[in-house]
């Protein structure tokens, strides 16, 4: 079935040209289909922004697998700037543009492949093939993983036999570690600062996808409540930065 439009997180602005691979484009893998961050399945409807739900809980939603759904992330996990006020370490020093091929979350035991996508022709961001449960996407018109810029990946949260990468993703909390591995052979380590889910009638483009003026990455999936009829309501976005390479 159809996923609505209006289920979608917002277009994202155009990155500087500085952060962008050339060749990018032409590695998409061939028969990659054109994905969207919404989910194919018979229960799953739609890939939305999510509500803000009770501070400090995880609560569930209802339709895909009884009453149980991803985690959501608490109030008290909305991003604010990490660095020195915030305690955490100072941002590494940005590296050259290169592919992302793999990325490990070892809180939620996410150890996944990446893809490059574009952006479908009504402008918004592609995903994955719904089958492929374990891929993220990297959207390869924003900056690639290390370069100064804000980096974006998406993944499903969940398909119609179970969950799937981004599943566990509204579980991260600040100071958990995300690790990118890139095509040039090295490892970009980010620190993640907070994760907030975003109403798909308020989702805040600047905010997720605006530069910060040093190496950040925005992870995001499905979450937020959940209907047979309306899908997702929102989409559950994780904020890091870059902290160091091996």
């Amino acid at each position: 079935m159809r996923h609505p439009r209006n289920a979608r997180p917002g277009r994202p602005p155009a990155q500087s040209r500085d952060n962008r691979l050339p060749s990018a484009r032409s590695q998409r893998p061939r028969g990659a289909r054109p994905a969207r961050l919404t989910l194919r399945g018979r229960r799953v409807l739609a890939c939305c922004a999510a509500v803000f739900i009770i501070v400090g809980l995880v609560l569930t939603t209802r339709g895909l697998f009884g009453e149980e759904g991803p985690p959501q992330p608490p109030r008290s996990q909305a991003p604010s700037l990490a660095g020195k006020k915030a305690g955490g370490p100072p941002a590494a020093r940005p590296l050259l543009p290169s592919e992302p091929v793999g990325l490990r979350i070892p809180a939620i035991r996410v150890s996944a492949p990446v893809v490059d996508v574009g952006l479908r022709g009504d402008g918004q961001i592609q995903e994955p093939p719904p089958e492929k449960r374990n891929l993220t996407a990297w959207y390869r018109d924003s900056a690639s993983p290390g370069v100064k810029g804000t980096a974006v990946i998406v993944g499903h949260v969940d398909h119609s036999s179970g969950p799937a990468v981004f599943y566990g993703l509204g579980a991260l909390r600040a100071g958990h570690s995300i690790e990118i591995r890139r095509r040039d052979g090295k490892t970009a380590a980010f620190r993640v600062y907070g994760v907030k889910a975003h109403s798909k009638r308020a989702f805040p483009v600047r905010e997720v996808y605006g530069d910060r003026g040093r190496p950040e990455l925005r992870l995001i999936t499905c979450g937020g409540t959940y209907s047979k009829t309306a899908g997702y309501s929102g989409n559950v976005v994780a904020y890091a930065y870059l902290v160091g390479t091996r």
